[in-house]
């Protein structure tokens, strides 16, 4: 039952209580007339058109076609039976969600011709004056007849192309990152393979050299020295050329997610960043996104700053909320991204800390990885 009644939300956008509702109107129509045969032959064509209409949504193949025309029928002897042409209605929402293009434009085709028909034959026989008691209403369910099934078969096509488009952006975005692993492990052979190789060899030769000539053992082993001094000075290059987000850049979107929760934001420091290696700020990046997003869902902040605090050594960004705080729990304290965050500072050798009493502060700090090559560089 609720998965019947999930399908008519997908496929209707209304519930089965309402279409439920709608059911109820067509005996008034049938109870008008004084004739207890035509009262029976209406309620069993009602009960029919309801069934055809359940069984059409869960049934395919022919089955889906032959309910379709069943009620195309029942909806005629309505209309010229007792002046009821608002099955149409349904058939209108039904025909719109079918996803053959050609079954679409027949059934399309054929509820026109039999609605028109309808209506025409009922305004020149014994069915004029209901009728034109309603013609505002029948003016209105023929121009939904017209535009229903147009509207609800492109809407539908629309979201089934959104689908595919966000499958193969999904897709994509899988390709691109296998392209970047292969990239980097290419980078990873070509610069530090030949020297490793080269570095194994110098010293295996200076362990031999070591007794027998001490002097070439000392060559070979400065040799050995400078080769990976070189080695780990295109390691930091590389490792500073990759791809990643630009703390700049996330402030940006940061700025459009909390304006759309209708919180105010407020930035103090430079997101330009100098001292910090790519791989530490896209760190940040990422954990000012969670953390940001943990203010929105959780905290009911009416403010929310993010603080930029670049040091000597380090960098320390706070992002502090005015909320409801998280409470005083281990559980609170571990979850909401918290754990992922923790974990991708460790990383990079950061840090997290979370202070909770009225509102939140979460402090992100990352070492200036580059002061620390030049230190190490300088002791050598």
């Amino acid at each position: 039952m609720k998965a019947l009644k999930q399908k008519f939300l997908e496929n209707t956008g209304l519930s089965p209580y309402v279409w439920i509702v709608f059911y109820i109107l067509p005996f008034y129509f049938i109870f008008q007339s004084s004739s207890t045969p035509q009262i029976i032959i209406g309620i069993i064509m009602i009960i029919g058109f309801f069934i055809c209409y359940v069984l059409s949504f869960v049934s395919k193949g022919w089955l889906v076609y032959f309910g379709t025309s069943v009620q195309i029928g029942i909806s005629a002897a309505m209309g010229l039976l007792f002046g009821y042409i608002y099955f149409f209605l349904f058939l209108a929402f039904f025909t719109g969600n079918l996803k053959n293009k050609v079954a679409f434009i027949v059934l399309y085709i054929i509820l026109l011709i039999s609605t028109f028909s309808t209506i025409y034959y009922g305004l020149v026989t014994t069915h004029y004056r209901v009728l034109i008691t309603q013609l505002p209403f029948v003016v209105l369910s023929v121009i939904a007849v017209i535009l229903l099934p147009v509207n609800t078969y492109n809407k539908n096509k629309e979201e089934e192309l959104q689908g595919k488009l966000n499958d193969a952006n999904k897709r994509i975005s899988e390709l691109v990152k296998l392209e970047e692993r292969q990239r980097i492990s290419r980078d990873l052979h070509d610069t530090l393979g030949q020297k490793l190789s080269l570095i194994g060899l110098k010293s295996d030769l200076a362990s031999k050299l070591i007794n027998k000539d001490p002097m070439q053992a000392r060559i070979e082993m400065k040799d050995v020295h400078k080769t990976a001094r070189i080695a780990l000075k295109e390691v930091r290059q590389m490792v500073t050329q990759m791809r990643g987000t630009k703390l700049e850049d996330e402030i940006f979107r940061v700025k459009q997610i909390l304006k759309a929760a209708e919180i105010e934001f407020i930035l103090q420091g430079n997101p330009k960043l100098t001292n910090t290696s790519l791989i530490a700020e896209n760190v940040v990046s990422m954990c000012i996104k969670e953390a940001v997003t943990n203010v929105v869902k959780h905290s009911n902040a009416a403010n929310c700053s993010v603080v930029i605090e670049p040091r000597q050594n380090e960098l320390v960004v706070r992002v502090i909320d005015d909320g409801v705080g998280m409470g005083n729990s281990l559980k609170n304290m571990s979850g909401n991204g918290l754990q992922g965050m923790r974990e991708r500072l460790e990383f990079v050798n950061g840090s997290l800390e979370v202070v909770s009493n009225l509102g939140t502060t979460v402090t992100i700090k990352v070492p200036n990885v580059f002061n620390q090559m030049k230190e190490g560089e300088g002791e050598g």
